[in-house]
């Protein structure tokens, strides 16, 4: 076998399956393997899956195939699937796809150059089973690496050049949501050590990060399994000493878990931005007690009033999920009055699909395929126009912008836009003026939108 094999990563999902992927790569670099950009030359083609909801199945299926086009043109390429789909349906995509030459789990991941050097030489590891849920996540919590540099506690990779990164505070979830297979595959909610995020966090900086977004099925539980339910605001204390980190985006908040503590902290702490990731799925309380969540569109309403009262201009992302067992023309009603309430910058809406080993997935008054689908639609046509009236508001706003692109104009994204799904912000650079270094950080006033995107003009450019 050879001595370096090449590894091609393709990374489906959600950003902490990047943070799995990168993670992943620094193994394998650390076990003298070779990353390459370029499928056609690898002898190993990894795919990262991702298996929440049923599109996503369906794209990790379609890439996985698409790939074994790829290894036909070369015979001693394999193709190894990974990640949420791997780990929750291990058998049956080994059994399904046999293009495939292995299915890895979780618990491969500390080993993961032994594995794939066992694949190269032939051997078919068994594909992960449905495991406890209180050791599902033993991937990457548990391992004890060797620091590869005194920041370091972990292996990282790299795989994206950009002055943004998640970064994962934790892997796992505890809650019970009707709808939500999550804890079945990846295990019991487990906070990782302030010490380590922070050392990760600084080792980011040294590689061009100038923005990280801390990911987890769970942002807001962070500490709550060691005991300590205020670890999140003394985490974001300690990250704002990291010096040449300046901006940290704390994603996937739980509603019923923010506390004012929390607000407080999330306002006033020096580099954390005015940004509030909040899944609140529905706002009908019946329904969302049938979800097994909690509140109401007036509960939301109220918190959303204390994030504005501490920050005017925070930037409000939200996901609903339409077409729920038993939900009525009401809920549905009670949905689109409360988010035109919301004043939020970015909507995501997810039809509800049935999810199997789910409290969802038995109960009764399962709605038809096609209202379902005229419900998201309808909901999507709303969430559209609520957002571009929203990114309209903030005519004449001043905003900071991360530089994050100079081929074609100058763009990047203002402090209440995440990364990649929320919109990007356009700067109007003087002529004759040199442009900026990507990860720069520019004040601008908004003068333009399109769509949700902004356009903005800067207040003082370097001379």
């Amino acid at each position: 076998m050879m001595a370096s094999p090449f590894v091609h990563i393709v990374t489906l999902g959600c950003a902490r399956n990047e943070t799995d992927s990168e993670q992943l790569a620094g193994h394998l670099l650390a076990d003298g393997m070779t990353l390459t950009d370029d499928p056609s030359q690898a002898d190993v083609l990894l795919v990262n899956t991702c298996g929440f909801i049923d599109a996503a199945k369906k794209d990790s299926i379609d890439t996985l195939l698409s790939l074994a086009d790829v290894a036909a043109l070369r015979p001693q390429a394999k193709i190894v699937a990974t990640g949420c789909m791997a780990q929750r349906y291990g058998a049956e995509l080994a059994d399904s796809l046999p293009e495939l030459d292995a299915v890895l789990g979780f618990a491969d991941y500390a080993d993961i150059g032994a594995r794939l050097r066992d694949v190269l030489d032939g051997k078919r590891p068994v594909p992960p089973v449905q495991r406890d849920a209180r050791h599902a996540t033993a991937a990457l919590a548990d391992v004890d690496d060797t620091p590869s540099s005194p920041l370091q506690t972990f292996r990282r990779a790299r795989l994206e050049s950009g002055p943004y990164a998640p970064l994962k505070i934790a892997s796992g979830c505890d809650r019970q949501c009707a709808f939500c297979a999550i804890p079945s595959f990846r295990g019991s909610y487990r906070s990782r050590p302030a010490d380590d995020i922070v050392a990760e966090a600084r080792w980011l900086v040294a590689n061009g990060v100038r923005e990280i977004m801390l990911v987890s099925e769970n942002s807001s539980s962070y500490g709550k399994d060691f005991g300590n339910r205020r670890a999140l605001e003394s985490l974001l204390g300690q990250l704002s000493d990291v010096d040449g980190l300046d901006w940290v985006r704390v994603s996937y908040l739980q509603p019923a878990e923010i506390t004012p503590g929390l607000l407080d902290a999330m306002a006033n702490t020096a580099n954390v931005v005015p940004y509030f990731d909040l899944s609140f799925q529905h706002a009908s309380g019946a329904l969302l007690r049938r979800m097994r969540r909690f509140g109401d569109a007036s509960s939301f309403l109220d918190l959303l009033a204390q994030v504005r009262d501490r920050c005017p201009t925070a930037g409000v992302r939200t996901s609903v999920i339409v077409g729920f067992p038993g939900e009525t023309n009401d809920d549905i009603a009670v949905l689109h009055d409360f988010l035109g309430a919301s004043r939020a910058d970015a909507i995501g809406v997810f039809a509800y699909s049935d999810e199997e080993g789910t409290e969802a997935y038995g109960l009764d008054n399962h709605l038809p395929d096609d209202v379902i689908a005229e419900r998201a639609d309808d909901t999507r046509d709303l969430a559209t126009w609520l957002t571009e009236t929203r990114a309209a508001e903030r005519l004449g706003e001043l905003v900071q912008v991360l530089v994050e692109s100079v081929d074609e104009g100058v763009t990047g994204r203002a402090a209440h836009q995440g990364p990649e799904v929320d919109g990007a912000t356009t700067l109007t650079w003087p002529s004759g003026v040199p442009l900026p270094s990507i990860g720069d950080l520019v004040w601008a006033h908004v003068t333009q939108t399109d769509g949700v995107d902004l356009i903005a003009k800067p207040t003082a450019v370097p001379a």
